[in-house]
Formats: C-alpha cells, structure tokens, sequence
C-alpha cells in the first residue's frame, strides 16, 4: 500500500510542476498591508519623497514577511505529513477508482492520457490544497 500512496503523490507532483502550479500561503497581504502603509506613513510626514521611501522599506518588510510562502506545489505536496498524505490519497482514490497500475511511469500514462480523468484528478488536488491547507493555489504564467 506504501508504494501506491507514493505513487499517487509524485503523480500529483509531475501534473502540478507540468502546469506550473505554485500556492501561496494565505498572508501575502500582510506584505502588501506593510508596503501601502509604509508608502502612506511616508507620505504623511515626508511628502512625495517620504512617499517613495516608505513604499520601498515597506515593499522590503512586506518581502521579508511574505518569504518562503510562494512554493511550487510539489515541494508543499513532497511536505505532507503522513496523515496528509493519507487524505490527499483517499481524496483521489475515490477519482481514481479501480484503476489497476505496477509502477508510477503506468500510472502518469493512464491519467495524462485521459483529458478528463487528469483534470478531474487536478481539480481534487487543488482542492484538497485550499481546503486542507488554507492555501492559495495559481498558475505560473
């Protein structure tokens, strides 16, 4: 059972890298907050010039709260904890059904070569992501 449930993980890993998923960790306004505030403050005692000096030490600030919460979703899914794991695995299972496959290259043809099985299967993915995890979950351009 150990095998399939790391299969299905780096399954979820080559769809998410493939689409260039990434998930940001709900706070990244914060950083923003920091800089727009910063700027305002700026402005209010020193004018245009404070206006640019506290947008660029607020843009630092709210750089250096918002760090290491912009991850590719394969480094958050390779994260999970065990029982994490476990969830995500359930998760798509019940996607996945009955679907009989030896290795992990087996697995990645069977659900890449069905259109609707792979977004059914990325749908929950992302799903579990900003449901379980309370994150955000875009596509990089």
């Amino acid at each position: 059972m150990g095998h399939r449930i790391d299969d299905v993980m780096k399954l979820c890993c080559e769809l998410s890298a493939n689409q260039q998923i990434k998930s940001t960790v709900k706070g990244s306004g914060k950083g923003a907050a920091a800089a727009g505030g910063l700027a305002f403050a700026g402005g209010l005692f020193g004018g245009p010039l404070g206006i640019a000096v506290g947008g660029a030490v607020g843009g630092l600030l709210g750089c250096w709260l918002t760090s290491g919460q912009f991850r590719p979703l394969p480094q958050i899914i390779m994260e999970l904890s065990p029982q994490q794991q476990q969830k995500l695995y359930d998760d798509l299972m019940a996607i996945l059904g009955d679907i009989q496959w030896t290795d992990l290259a087996q697995l990645t043809a069977l659900v890449t070569g069905n259109s609707v099985l792979k977004q059914q299967v990325t749908a929950a993915l992302i799903g579990y992501i900003s449901k379980e995890l309370q994150a955000e979950v875009h596509y990089v351009d």
